[in-house]
């Protein structure tokens, strides 16, 4: 499918955004930091309920998304504490985590997601789970190195969920791949399309305002 060169502008919309490119060579004050990865609990906290939505209105036309999204979801399961142990290592604890109140951008790309899986098409979860791949297997392990050296943390203390995914994303992607090729009707193909560039619009928008 032509999802790549669909989206192609919206991935570099995203990559050579200011705040983008500064992260990735600088890193980010730790203020800013904290600011990030309390959207980014978020956005993980409701990646499986997502993926889970996607799989229940699966046909079975599409079986072997279906099980992608199985498998996918049990390894995801949990990492949303990896985030949170990554704030407190930062400072920020549970209670200041729970009474966060994520960003209208940040609740802009949830509820697209969901209303995607749920309304548009189940097939359109993959243009998010392509969105948050392709940014941690490109970008995540040299933002991880620059977040450490910047805030002189020690090892994967505060960056456990960035530079993990930095790897494991690299592995998904390449599962992703597979499961692309195989959606062959035009209306799954657009909504896939659509929630990328819907996914890649609204991450960079949760960037420019950290």
């Amino acid at each position: 499918m032509a999802l790549v060169e669909s989206t192609d502008q919206a991935r570099r919309d995203f990559e050579t955004h200011p705040v983008a490119l500064a992260a990735v060579a600088d890193g980010l004050s730790v203020e800013r930091y904290r600011k990030l990865l309390l959207e980014l609990y978020q956005i993980v906290w409701h990646f499986n309920p997502i993926c889970a939505a996607a799989a229940s209105r699966v046909q079975d036309t599409h079986r072997e998304l279906r099980y992608f999204l199985y498998e996918h979801m049990a390894e995801e399961s949990g990492h949303e504490q990896w985030v949170g142990n990554d704030l407190d290592a930062i400072g920020v604890g549970e209670a200041a985590l729970l009474q966060h109140r994520p960003s209208p951008s940040t609740l802009a790309l949830i509820g697209y997601n969901y209303w995607g899986a749920e309304r548009r098409n189940p097939c359109s979860v993959l243009g998010m789970m392509y969105v948050l791949e392709v940014i941690a297997s490109v970008y995540g392990g040299a933002f991880a190195s620059a977040v450490r050296e910047s805030l002189l943390l020690v090892g994967d203390r505060g960056v456990s969920f960035i530079g993990s995914h930095a790897t494991l994303d690299t592995e998904h992607m390449v599962q992703l791949r597979k499961i692309l090729v195989t959606i062959e009707d035009a209306g799954a193909r657009d909504a896939i399309i659509e929630s990328t560039l819907v996914n890649f619009e609204f991450v960079t928008r949760i960037f420019a305002a950290i």
